[in-house]
């Protein structure tokens, strides 16, 4: 492609369709040339000059476009993709990118059959609570990890606009599990042995509301997954966020998209139980008492300079060939391929061989 002004035309002027114009509206190197929506409601705030379709058909077929987003419902990414690939156009799909992996499949086909460049929008990976704990595991400072721990929780219960319909891919394992997942399998670079899942409809009759996976790596990691809509808690400060890494030389948490945590170690380790006996609110104990002072060492985690936007730079990077997406193909199934092992796992009661 000519190194210049991407044009991106948004199909599917939702709440993440306004949310990718305001992005790319920030980028000197790209811009909206055009949106659509059939629903006239969403059609406001339309980047300055951008034309304005109704119908998908009409905005693939402007030759004034070199890029697709799609935003529409889960279940219209396919149809959508194939059509924006046929005419020609690069695409970057919203995630989840399809609703099973035979449907990912039948787009990838289509994507390499008309030659055009393809990528998920999967731009968490790149929020900072996360990148602040894969600085941690990377740098290998915690020694040998054995667990690492993500979560989320709201208040809310309910799900929202088009998220409530299971026909249209709705729920909060299409919704956040699919990032959740998306960032521990790319922070823990190694193969899975096995996925063991509970996933729950608490508060919403028809679609998921909560759910737990457990990863087993073949590294020796055991990841796990957790996020729940209705946690209810009356502390003044009740984290949304939550990450923990255990090692054998210390620990971490990180709690909140604007992270607050520490790296957490011993400065000596106990050789054998005390004989002692230490009295607690909770009765007499050898192994859990309140450390001796100066055993405990804190350490601040990591700076890291990432922002969402970043993902976008790398998209318009990898059009242009100067770099490859971050985001590729074949991590995106294997994502979805483990979405189906946590359903399969929550169906059956049973852990579910993987890789």
């Amino acid at each position: 492609m000519e190194k210049r002004k991407v044009r991106f035309g948004i199909i599917g002027y939702g709440f993440m369709g306004h949310n990718h114009a305001r992005s790319l509206a920030k980028l000197d190197n790209a811009e909206v040339t055009a949106v659509c929506d059939n629903n006239e409601k969403q059609l406001y705030d339309i980047p300055e000059g951008a034309k304005v379709y109704g119908q998908m058909d009409d905005l693939i077929g402007d030759p004034n476009i070199d890029a697709v987003i799609v935003s529409v419902p889960n279940h219209i990414h396919l149809e959508t993709v194939s059509k924006a690939a046929r005419a020609g156009k690069d695409i970057l799909c919203e995630k989840p990118a399809a609703l099973s992996v035979a449907e990912f499949d039948k787009m990838m086909e289509v994507v390499k059959e008309c030659g055009v460049k393809f990528s998920v929008h999967q731009q968490r990976r790149w929020d900072k609570d996360f990148r602040t704990a894969k600085k941690v595991y990377d740098d290998g400072s915690l020694g040998n990890v054995y667990t690492v721990q993500t979560k989320l929780y709201g208040f809310n219960g309910n799900m929202h606009d088009w998220h409530v319909y299971p026909e249209f891919g709705g729920g909060m394992l299409y919704d956040w599990g699919v990032h959740l997942l998306d960032q521990m399998v790319w922070m823990v670079d190694s193969k899975i042995v096995s996925v063991f899942a509970d996933v729950r409809n608490v508060i919403n009759k028809d679609v998921d509301d909560y759910f737990k996976i457990i990863l087993n790596f073949e590294n020796g990691v055991v990841g796990e997954v957790e996020l729940g809509t209705y946690f209810l808690c009356d502390k003044e400060k009740w984290f949304e966020r939550h990450w923990f890494i255990g090692g054998n030389k210390g620990s971490m948490y990180v709690d909140g998209f604007h992270p607050e945590g520490k790296i957490v170690r011993t400065t000596r380790l106990l050789t054998n139980v005390p004989g002692e006996i230490t009295m607690t609110a909770g009765g007499p104990t050898r192994s859990f008492g309140p450390p001796e002072p100066g055993v405990i060492a804190l350490e601040q985690l990591p700076e890291v300079d990432t922002e969402q936007i970043q993902y976008f730079d790398n998209f318009i990077k990898g059009l242009w060939g100067e770099e490859e997406f971050v985001v590729k193909p074949e991590q995106v199934r294997r994502i979805l391929m483990l979405m189906e092992a946590a359903r399969k796992s929550a169906k059956t009661k049973q852990s579910v061989a993987f890789d």
